[in-house]
């Protein structure tokens, strides 16, 4: 096995980062943590918190960032390390963010071509740049820079917690984003500090948000195009309006690096004493060789909504209970229990097989996904990618048979740095692998499967050692979990039970701990399991199917199921159809409108938050998903119904109803059984229905139980004294989760007059011990020991199969209310005039300051209206004044536009006349060229004819020369018939008489040359001829080339320019 190519997939691979990023997480400042001195300038209800999202697991990503929100202070570099990184002593493939960082200078862990883009830098408080350069912008705080950073805008939003509406928010800025503008951004290291934006040229400061006012951070899902942004809001002007900062990162990785500086600035200062605790040497046990671990496995699955959670254990807690095809994780939790710490550097492996004592050949590696400490540091934590549709893992992605189980092992190995070898933690577990069709819901009570290992080392010696200068002092002696131990000692001693001084024995799981003590059982307390039956699911199916076809008319067998308990599964869509909230989409909009309002109960609602449901695993954390849901319902409320407000017990019923659906739909569950099942009427007029609920509840046990009723009335208690929270709350507020869910149940489907038979049962089945009591013990009883009865599942069904059978006509409760109302008349009449009219002054006092203060609060909105009309009128009439001098403006340019548009009509029309003339000249012209060219061709046609005249005349007299010649006998020896001198006559003639003959040569001579010289006067005139009429051919074309781009140029610009002139003036 390869631990460098194992380990190396988390550090090279994107998964590792992507993993990461897809987490939920939620930090805030607890009681105890310190915080801000600043965060006191905004609301006074305004606390320091800060919640990053990423598509998953709060858990998971607490465990992943733990190196990230832990690090000690790096210390400050030397000047030539340029190109530190976030780990210079983590060996190969180990995972950089399980390291903290010694050094100034940080870069991602991917590739290199993506390093050289990423500039992330720390700076320290303590410490000034020693060239005075503006790259130190924060130089009095702890600060991560990041840079090649595009600020997208930013925009107000209603609901600034709400990561929908944020990604909403992001695709829209995204995609109507013009011009970006590139930022550097600085997150600090301390809750303290401030985020900056600066200038990545100057490093001058463009804006900066101090941490206590950041409440929301969000990254885009992975794959979509915002996968590469990332986004805060913050309150704006004293958290009146809250706006959404939305940026986009070059580098895609570095978005998960930028939401783990905003976690680190809000969990450092939190965290300085745990880490200065956490450094202090755990001391030795006299065992010194003998180290404790503690080692958990944990399967999460994928719950087809992006998110893999937490499978839930069967109830006897003994198997796993898996889905066929869906894509797992495996989780290991590995801490030291004992004995010096040792450090883990880092996970060799993560193996798994089907089936019990397998052998090293069988495992098969799963995918690393992440490694790291947890957030106290206690912890190792592994997570691994399991994909059960290969097929070494086949086994156990077929079902089993029903109430059968089978086997599956898994091992890690553990790189320890003072261990020569890896250690490897063998855990065996039962599963059942299950349809996919089953439904999945989210555990809120999550189980995982918990070993002890006791690992016997041996110190080396320094020559034993394979290097003098390594880090290795122990060698491996034994490595045996407590089961291998236990099977030991029982197989050595079968008649002795393991448990001496030495022996170590689990302890029971924190599940099953319940002290029977004087401490009452705190509320949200007991699980709630999903099993059902597959006939009862079948059956809900069908009467869900036909209720759905006609949701106006309730089955007729619901009533009947609905007493039976609805299964897990389907209450929160069931409780929505029996309060007919199944068509809601006005009052979902009607809440996020409420919850941007302010409240006058803010105060009350924000103390009672933390006291709801504190035993529950979502509404345990201060400023958690959880308890931000639920103030926003309880604020919410509070603001619709004005009348009641917000009143302490409220919030009990609306934690139950966000247990089984979205905070929209459980703020409208609760407004219809405020209204329509009339609870908000037990809180009108001092109480006077509930006070009349109390009588018709004594009545009742005058009735059913009569010696308990006389009980009471003999120790002075009366049913205000215990009853008060069973109809402010619905039993919410102390009783478990099982029975609170039932009786919801059976309140949606029957009414609030359930509460009466629920009552009566907790009174009958308590009668005994009640009657026993004394007045305080009758109070304590009630207080203490009642709920705690009810914890166990099947005490609860009997108590509501008790409360069910019980019939309470509401004949009879009307009975009993008359009679009331009736005492109450008697009572009244029998009072005193002026006890009576003292009693009614204080009503009619009350009715008045209640009066006065909605008078006040009315005329404060009025204030508040005009003073905002004001402003608005004065915006306007602003806006008024800069719109009139505007219009002046343009009404000033528009008399220019015309005066320019005359001008420019007078000059075209000059432009017109000037290009007419010239195209009057111009065909003049060509009319002159053409008649001087046509004389011309005239001239030379008359003179070729008159050369061809001349040549046929000459013809005519050689040829009567040479028919003379030829007649004459002299003659015709003397020439030839081409007209030459013969040769023997010319030499004759040389030798003898020459003179004869040369006064006739001359003359034919000279009347040759006269022709010659008159042919050649005739060529010379026709050459010129043709000379000038090409030059007149060139005059004409230019003549013409400059027409056209005269009217090219000066008419098409004039034309263009007066079109452009007029279509503006139209305009």
């Amino acid at each position: 096995m390869d631990d460098k190519g194992s380990a190396g997939k988390i550090s090279v691979s994107s998964d590792s980062v992507s993993t990461l990023n897809s987490e939920d997480f939620v930090l805030v400042s607890r009681l105890g943590d310190e915080t801000p001195s600043s965060a006191n300038n905004g609301s006074d209800d305004e606390k320091t918190g800060l919640k990053i999202v990423g598509n998953g697991s709060e858990q998971q990503l607490q465990r992943e960032l733990e190196d990230v929100l832990l690090e000690p202070p790096v210390a400050p570099a030397s000047a030539g390390d340029h190109h530190a990184t976030m780990a210079t002593s983590v060996a190969p493939g180990a995972d950089p963010l399980s390291t903290p960082s010694p050094k100034l200078e940080m870069a991602l862990p991917v590739q290199t071509a993506q390093e050289s883009e990423l500039n992330e830098r720390s700076y320290r408080g303590d410490e000034s740049s020693s060239d005075g350069s503006p790259g130190s912008p924060i130089p009095d705080e702890d600060s991560v820079v990041f840079s090649q950073l595009t600020y997208l805008g930013c925009a107000s939003v209603n609901a600034p917690r709400s990561e929908v509406e944020a990604l909403r928010m992001m695709s829209i800025l995204r995609g109507q984003c013009q011009v970006p503008l590139d930022v550097t951004l600085s997150v600090p290291g301390v809750s303290e500090g401030t985020v900056r934006l600066l200038d990545p040229h100057s490093s001058t400061e463009i804006a900066n948000y101090p941490i206590y006012k950041i409440l929301f951070c969000v990254r885009g899902h992975d794959g979509t195009a915002e996968s590469d942004c990332f986004a805060f809001t913050e309150s704006h002007y004293n958290a009146e309006i809250f706006r959404i900062h939305v940026f986009r990162c070059q580098i895609q990785e570095a978005v998960s690096r930028i939401l783990y500086s905003f976690a680190t600035a809000f969990r450092r200062s939190a965290k300085k004493a745990a880490l200065a605790a956490s450094h202090q040497a755990a001391p030795l046990t006299p065992d010194s060789d003998l180290f404790t671990f503690t080692v958990s496995l944990e399967i999460k699955e994928d719950d087809g909504k992006g998110t893999f959670s937490a499978v839930a254990k069967d109830k006897d807690k003994q198997s796993f209970k898996l889905r066929a095809g869906m894509g797992k994780k495996i989780v290991i939790y590995v801490q030291q229990t004992s004995n010096k710490e040792l450090a883990i550097e880092r996970c060799f492996g993560l193996l798994l097989s089907p089936g019990k004592n397998v052998k090293n050949s069988d495992m098969h590696l799963l995918d690393l996904e992440s490694m790291g400490k947890s957030s106290d540091g206690k912890s190792y934590i592994i997570t691994g990618s399991w994909n059960p549709s290969t097929p070494q893992f086949q086994a156990v992605n077929e079902e089993t048979p029903k109430d059968k189980s089978m086997f599956m092992t898994t091992a890690v190995d553990l790189v320890i740095t003072e261990v020569e070898e890896p250690v490897r933690f063998l855990l065996e577990t039962r599963v059942r692998v299950c349809s996919p069709n089953d439904r999945l819901f989210w555990p809120f009570g999550k189980r995982s499967h918990t070993e002890t290992f006791y690992l016997k080392l041996r110190q080396m010696e320094r020559k034993e050692r394979k290097s003098p200068s390594s880090d290795t002092l122990y060698e491996v002696l034994s490595l045996e979990s407590e089961t291998e131990r236990e099977k030991r000692k029982t197989t050595a001693s079968p008649g002795v039970l393991p448990g001496g001084p030495d022996s170590v024995v689990p302890s029971p799981p924190e599940d099953d701990e319940e002290e029977d003590n004087d401490e009452p059982l705190l509320s949200g307390s007991g699980d709630v399991s999903k099993e059902c039956a597959e006939k009862i699911l079948e059956t809900w199916g069908d009467l869900l199917t036909k209720w759905h076809l006609n949701l106006s008319v309730r089955p007729r067998q619901l009533p009947a199921l609905v007493r039976s308990g609805i299964p897990e599964a389907l209450r929160g869509e069931v409780w929505q159809l029996l309060a007919g909230c199944h068509n809601n989409d006005h009052q979902v909009e009607e809440y996020r409108t409420l919850i941007t309002k302010e409240s006058p109960q803010d105060s009350a609602i924000t103390r009672d938050i933390n006291r709801t449901f504190p035993a529950h695993d979502y509404f345990k954390d201060t400023g958690g998903d959880g308890q931000d849901s639920l103030y926003k319902i309880c604020k919410a409320y509070s603001v619709y119904d004005q009348e009641i407000g917000y009143c302490q017990g409220q919030s009990f019923l609306a934690a139950v109803l966000l247990l089984h659906m979205p905070e929209e739909q459980a703020f409208s569950v609760l407004v219809k059984i405020m209204f329509q099942y009339g609870l908000r009427n037990l809180f009108k007029q001092n109480f006077e229905d509930l006070h009349c609920k109390f009588f018709q509840l004594e009545r009742l046990m005058q009735e059913h139980l009569p010696d308990l009723y006389a009980h009471f009335l003999n120790v002075g208690l009366e049913a205000h004294m215990y009853a008060s929270q069973w109809f402010l709350t619905l039993f919410t507020a102390k009783f478990p989760l099982y029975m609170v869910f039932h009786i919801i149940d059976l309140l949606l489907c029957e009414g609030i007059s359930v509460i009466f038979n629920v009552a009566l049962a907790l009174l009958k089945t308590s009668k005994d011990d009640l009657i026993q009591a004394d007045f305080e013990g009758a109070l304590k009883f009630f207080r203490v020991p009642v709920p705690k009865r009810y914890r166990f599942e099947e005490n609860a069904k009997k108590l509501m199969e008790l409360a069910c059978s019980m019939k309470i006509s509401q004949k009879k409760l009307k009975k009993f209310e008359k009679e009331y109302h009736a005492m109450m008349e008697q009572r009244e009449q029998q009072e005193a005039p002026i006890e009576r009219y003292e009693r009614e002054n204080r009503r009619l006092q009350e009715a008045n300051m209640r009066l006065e203060q909605e008078n006040d609060d009315l005329a404060h909105e009025l204030v508040s209206s005009k003073i905002a009309l004001r402003k608005d009128l004065d915006n306007a009439e602003e806006k008024s004044d800069a719109l009139n001098k505007e219009l002046l403006l343009t009404k000033q340019k528009l008399v220019d536009s015309e005066d320019e548009k005359r001008r420019l009509e007078e000059e075209s029309a000059q432009l017109k006349e000037m290009c007419r003339r010239e195209l009057d000249k111009s065909e003049a012209e060509i009319k002159k060229n053409g008649s001087i060219i046509g004389e011309y061709k005239q001239i030379c046609s008359q003179l070729s004819e008159r050369l061809e005249k001349q040549q046929t005349a000459n013809r005519g007299d050689l040829d009567k020369i040479r028919a003379k010649v030829e007649s004459c006998d002299k003659c015709s020896n003397l020439f030839n018939k081409e007209g030459r001198v013969r040769a023997a006559v010319a030499a004759a003639a040389a030798a003898g008489g020459g003179e004869e003959t040369d006064e006739e040569k001359e003359d034919l001579k000279k009347q040759l040359r006269e022709m010659e010289l008159e042919l050649a006067q005739t060529k010379l005139q026709l050459v010129e001829a043709e000379c000038k009429i090409q030059d007149l051919e060139h005059h004409l074309g230019l003549a013409l080339g400059e027409v056209q781009a005269a009217k090219k140029t000066w008419l098409t610009r004039t034309l263009s320019s007066i079109k452009t002139v007029t279509g503006k003036d139209t305009a």
